[in-house]
């Protein structure tokens, strides 16, 4: 069975390790991005060089954009990219193709980066300027952006690190050169450059290792989150103390007074701190230039995200497809229609989870999955040996499904994937896949909820007897709780 770049190109995965570069999946992406801190807070020359020539680039946009960007074609030539999908890594919703930076990034970015890096290459706050300040301004740039900016940026890096790779462990069965579009940034003629690697080749395009230690989950070290969420401590190390004063007193201003015996709702409070940061950027400075003094924290918290994604994706996944192919007939191609198909499969997970210990796939450091994207990307990675057409939350108009199965333009089943945790979960059982399948033109939907204890179990059991669902066939309770040994059992 072949899911990692290990098993298509025939690689121990014990040289990938070895090599420094994480083993991708080559059937979805997988949820990681690069995040551009660990560039600047490794103690490794390349790295910091990379994170030299990030910086380099944005200081050569912000003086085109304060000379000012009359035509929409540079602002197209500089801040578009595509999404460097051969990586594998990232947000996209079907396969590994994800949007890119598009015209509203580009223009959003380009008229704002002289706010945003307003002393950039003159800092006196923080010991650098980071790429990831364009995500703490209201500016609509967000982390996917971020992280697509950023592996454009280092493209050539990347190419070149997967290039000597290749030549040293791959069959030049599986390599093919290719002449890859805007690789580096030629200054003289202010332009992207291509170039030419010889590369891993498969599906018809080349695929990219990502070196493991600047890889991270969720979100940047440098995130908006931690700069809300830490907002007192962050405005009390102001050393200005005039600065710290006029900071607070406006904060207290833009909190309503609440009822009487009532303190202010977090709703409140989150859109006062959010005011009071755009009144007082410098607010970013000081948060910026505590994340700068932990650097150690930075590479640790990231090595134990990329760490959690191989276990889950990598480690207990591929345990979980061997259980599938011993236990049950859930790999043989059936004849049935996608419908038959797609809740005998789901049966066949069912019984495998349950019965069969496959139920560890969903703990990681003995806590369950909480997140139903990671649940969709373990589905869309066990279901991959089929002839069965996969798509992974396609979008037809209305939003996102987790899956359309079909076999053939009039054979098609939505399946939607949900934790029973899910605060939405009524909601979604009682209209969104209802909408779905008129938007994609099908009668036929099965909806899987994995329950981890009894609370969620009679939760579930509630909701489906108010809605009068109780007896569905197309609805699949799973229990993902941890099970007794057998030979404990008494």
């Amino acid at each position: 069975m072949k899911i990692y770049f290990s098993d298509f190109f025939e690689v121990n995965p014990s040289i990938l390790e070895e090599f420094g570069a994480f083993n991708i999946s080559l059937i979805n992406d997988l949820p990681l991005f690069i995040d551009p801190f660990l560039l600047f807070g490794s103690k490794k020359t390349e790295y910091q060089e990379l994170h030299e020539n990030i910086l380099k680039y944005l200081t050569f946009l912000k003086t085109k954009a304060e000379n000012g960007i009359n035509d929409f074609a540079e602002v197209k030539s500089w801040y578009l990219f595509p999404e460097v999908k051969q990586n594998w890594f990232g947000y996209s919703k079907v396969g590994n193709g994800g949007s890119g930076l598009g015209p509203k990034f580009g223009k959003a970015f380009s008229s704002s980066i002289h706010i945003v890096f307003d002393d950039l290459g003159k800092e006196q706050v923080t010991q650098s300027s980071h790429l990831e300040k364009a995500g703490l301004f209201e500016i609509g740039v967000g982390k996917d952006n971020i992280s697509d900016f950023t592996t454009n940026l280092i493209k050539e890096f990347l190419l070149e690190y997967t290039q000597e790779f290749t030549k040293k462990h791959i069959d030049k069965k599986h390599i093919k050169t290719i002449n890859v579009n805007k690789v580096y940034f030629d200054y003289e003629l202010e332009r992207w450059m291509p170039k030419e690697y010889e590369l891993p080749y498969l599906f018809g395009d080349f695929a990219l290792l990502t070196p493991r230690d600047i890889l991270t989950k969720d979100d940047n070290w440098i995130n908006s989150n931690d700069l809300r969420g830490d907002f007192t401590r962050i405005c009390g190390s102001i050393p200005n103390d005039q600065l710290r004063h006029e900071i607070f007193n406006y904060f207290k201003k833009s909190l309503p007074k609440p009822p009487k015996n009532k303190k202010n709702t977090q709703k409140e409070i989150s859109l006062a701190i959010h005011n009071t940061i755009k009144q007082f950027p410098e607010i970013i400075k000081y948060y910026v230039k505590q994340k700068e003094e932990n650097k150690v924290g930075a590479k640790n918290i990231s090595k134990q995200k990329v760490q959690e994604v191989e276990s889950i994706f990598i480690e207990q996944l591929g345990k979980f497809v061997e259980l599938l192919m011993d236990k049950s007939d859930f790999y043989e191609i059936s004849p049935e229609s996608s419908y038959e198909e797609s809740l005998k499969r789901i049966n066949y997970l069912k019984t495998v989870i349950e019965d069969n210990d496959g139920y560890r796939l969903f703990y990681v450091n003995h806590q369950p999955i909480k997140r139903e994207e990671d649940l969709q990307i373990i589905y869309r990675l066990t279901w991959f040996a089929s002839d069965f057409d996969v798509n992974r939350e396609p979008n037809n108009g209305r939003g996102p499904v987790d899956y359309a199965i079909s076999k053939g333009s009039k054979d098609k089943t939505l399946i939607e994937f949900k934790l029973a945790s899910n605060s939405k979960l009524k909601q979604n059982l009682a209209k969104q896949v209802e909408v779905y399948e008129k938007a994609n033109a099908t009668k036929k939907s099965i909806k899987a909820i994995l329950y981890f204890d009894a609370s969620e179990y009679n939760k579930v059991k509630k909701t489906l007897k108010e809605l009068n669902l109780e007896n569905a066939e197309n609805i699949v309770l799973i229990d993902a709780g941890r099970k007794i040994s057998a030979s404990n059992v008494k």
